[in-house]
């Protein structure tokens, strides 16, 4: 993580994520195949299933997406910024950091035993997990002590604070699940409410603008000079 400035001016924390060449590995009915990410060793039929789609670098990961556009082929490289772009609502999905194996008071945010009354070692007991004779056994899905994280999470409605081209680095307002290095997939939701365009971007509009009032201002003037040149003759 890292920290920048958001469109509105205020200094916010935000992740760096680092986005690998998204590959068209196959194209379903109802989805996309996308492939991800590279390394050394590569299973044979992961190489051949990308040599089919003509890929030739050894893809590591395969993830399937809903399909969106129709104008699309297998071995189609989607950039950066045909997909995302400053003020967008994203949602990151990954695998949360693993802890272990964790008690009720962390994992479930129990608040344990009574501190007095010579309670001096139920501060984080669980306390009672059945209901006695009836139903005789403990209910399933019960909130105890256990496994912690390493399950599949997901943050929504993050901001794109900024978008790096050239890096192919994508800045995301906040937290995202996972630990550094982890894979995660975003996913666009549409735009952020109440977005401020970025001081940087509002020039070039009014330029784009000037240069159209100008244009129509100089086909007023050709139009003036034709229409006097016409009462003169």
């Amino acid at each position: 993580m890292t920290s920048t400035y958001d469109s509105r001016g205020r200094r916010v924390g935000a992740t760096a994520v680092q986005i690998s060449p998204n590959f068209i590995t196959q194209i379903n009915p109802n989805s996309v195949q996308l492939g991800v990410g590279t390394k050394k060793s590569v299973k044979k039929p992961q190489l051949g299933h990308a040599k089919k789609a003509g890929i030739e670098q050894p893809i590591r990961w395969f993830r399937e997406v809903e399909k969106g556009s129709e104008d699309i082929q297998p071995g189609t490289e989607i950039k950066l910024d045909q997909v995302f772009s400053r003020g967008d609502a994203v949602k990151v999905s990954g695998i949360s950091k693993g802890k272990g194996f964790q008690g009720g008071v962390r994992r479930h945010g129990f608040h344990g035993g009574p501190k007095t009354h010579g309670q001096s070692d139920r501060l984080r007991a669980p306390g009672a997990i059945g209901s006695g004779t009836t139903p005789g056994r403990v209910y399933k899905g019960k909130k105890m002590a256990g496994h912690m994280g390493s399950r599949q999470s997901s943050a929504k409605n993050l901001e794109v604070v900024d978008v790096d081209k050239v890096k192919n680095v994508l800045l995301i307002k906040g937290a995202v699940p996972g630990p550094t290095g982890g894979l995660v997939m975003i996913t666009k939701l549409g735009r952020i409410k109440g977005y401020t365009p970025p001081p940087e971007e509002k020039p070039e509009e009014e330029v784009e603008g000037e240069s159209v009032k100008g244009e129509e201002k100089a086909a007023e003037e050709t139009k003036i000079e034709e229409v006097t040149e016409n009462a003169k003759s």
